[in-house]
C-alpha cells in the first residue's frame, strides 16, 4: 500500500520530579538535604531512512509518546533519563506543523535526524535550595512537561527522471523495459494506481552510470484540479531533474492529434503551480511499432518547432529503447553537473 500523506501527534517525556530527602547516617543526627534531581524526559526524534518508501506505518499508528524521566532519589541520586522515541521516515518526506502549516524540515538525504518534540527538564531536588540560613530546605521542583505537537507528513519521491503523459500511453511498459521495476501493465486507462520507481543503469564498470525514473499514474485534462489521480501524485515529479513526455502515436489511443495531447498535459503541469512545465523535457513518441505515420511526423515537427529533443520508441519491440536510455543518462549527467549546490540543512532540533 502506497501512503504519501499522514498526520501524527507526538508527546515528549515529562521530566522526573526532584526529591526531598535528608541524610540519615549514624553519628550524623542532622544530616543536610540529599534529594536528587529528576531525570530528563525522552525526546521524540525523526530520522530519514532509505529502508522506508511510504508513510503507511504512520497511517495506522498516528500517536507516539516518549518515556518520562525517573524521579530523583535520596543520597543525591539523579533519576534516569527517559528513552527517546525515533520515528523513521522515507527520504523525500517533508514535515509540516499541522496547526500553522509551517514547513519544519525537508528530509532530502538519508540519515538526517532532528528533534521534533523536546523532553521536559527534570526538577531539582531539595539539595539545591540549601543556604547558610536555610539548611533544611523542604522545597523541591516538579519535572517540566515534555512538548506535545501535531505534525503533517508529506512524501515526495526523489527521482532524476519523471514520466508524464496520458493514461495508457506506455509509461509503465517503458519503465519495465529500461529498469528492474515491474509495474502492473494492462490495456486500459489508470492501470497504474501508485508511483513506481526504477533504477536505470547504462554502460559497464568503471564507466557505469545510473539514474532513477519515476512513473506516476497517467494525467488527464483537469488533473491539477483533482480529476483522475492528478492531485494525489503530481507532487512526486516536483523534484525530478528531467521529464519524459510520453505520447501514444498509434491509432489505438483514440486521440487524433498528438500535439493536442502534449498541450493538455503541459497545461496541467503549469496549472499545478510548482514550475513543472519549466523542467528540461524530452518528447517521446511511444508505440511506433503500431504508429500512425501522419501522427508520428506531426509530433516530430511540433517538437522541432519548440526546440525540444524528440525520440521515438517501441517498448514492445525494443526499438529506440537503448538509445533513449543513453540519451537520458547524458542529459541527467549534464543537469547534475550544472546544478547549483544544494545547501545542507544542519538543523538538529526545532527552534524554541
Amino acid at each position: 500500500m502506497f501512503i504519501d500523506e499522514a498526520k501524527i501527534r507526538v508527546k515528549a517525556g515529562d521530566g522526573g520530579n526532584g526529591c526531598m530527602a535528608f541524610r540519615r547516617e549514624k553519628f550524623v543526627p542532622r544530616g543536610g538535604p540529599s534529594g536528587g534531581d529528576g531525570g530528563r524526559g525522552g525526546d521524540v526524534v525523526m530520522e530519514s531512512s532509505e529502508r522506508h518508501n511510504t508513510l503507511v506505518h504512520f497511517r495506522f499508528n498516528p500517536e507516539y509518546k516518549a518515556e518520562r524521566g525517573r524521579h530523583g532519589e535520596g543520597s543525591n541520586r539523579t533519576g534516569a533519563e527517559g528513552q527517546d522515541v525515533v520515528l523513521k521516515v522515507p527520504v523525500g518526506t517533508i514535515l509540516y506543523d499541522a496547526e500553522t502549516g509551517e514547513r519544519i524540515h525537508d528530509f532530502s538525504h538519508a540519515d538526517e535526524r532532528i528533534v521534533i518534540a523536546k523532553g521536559g527538564r527534570g526538577g531539582r531536588g531539595n539539595q539545591h535550595f540549601a543556604t547558610p540560613t536555610h539548611q533544611a530546605p523542604r522545597e523541591h521542583e516538579l519535572g517540566r512537561p515534555g512538548e506535545e505537537r501535531t505534525y503533517r507528513l508529506e512524501l515526495k519521491l526523489l527521482a532524476d527522471v519523471g514520466l508524464v503523459g496520458y493514461p495508457n500511453a506506455g509509461k509503465s511498459t517503458l519503465i519495465s523495459r529500461i529498469s528492474a521495476a515491474r509495474p502492473k501493465i494492462a490495456d486500459y486507462p489508470f492501470t497504474t494506481l501508485e508511483p513506481n520507481l526504477g533504477v536505470v543503469t547504462t554502460g559497464e564498470a568503471p564507466d557505469e552510470y545510473s539514474y532513477v525514473v519515476a512513473d506516476i499514474p497517467g494525467l488527464i485534462e483537469g488533473a491539477s484540479a483533482g480529476h483522475g489521480l492528478g492531485t494525489q501524485f503530481l507532487r512526486h515529479i516536483e523534484r525530478t531533474r528531467l521529464l519524459l513526455h510520453v505520447i501514444d502515436v498509434s491509432d489505438a489511443s483514440g486521440r487524433p492529434d498528438p500535439t493536442q495531447d502534449f498541450k493538455v498535459i503541459m497545461n496541467e503541469l503549469e496549472t499545478w503551480g510548482t514550475g513543472l512545465e519549466q523542467k528540461p523535457m524530452i518528447v517521446v513518441a511511444s508505440k511506433i511499432d503500431a504508429a500512425n505515420a501522419e501522427k508520428l511526423a506531426k509530433l516530430k515537427r511540433f517538437a522541432s518547432r519548440r526546440k525540444l529533443p524528440f525520440m521515438a520508441i517501441s517498448a514492445v519491440t525494443g526499438e529506440g529503447i537503448e538509445k533513449l536510455k543513453y540519451t537520458v543518462a547524458e542529459r541527467v549527467r549534464e543537469i547534475r553537473t550544472n546544478a547549483p549546490e544544494t545547501p545542507t540543512d544542519d538543523t538538529q532540533s526545532l527552534p524554541a
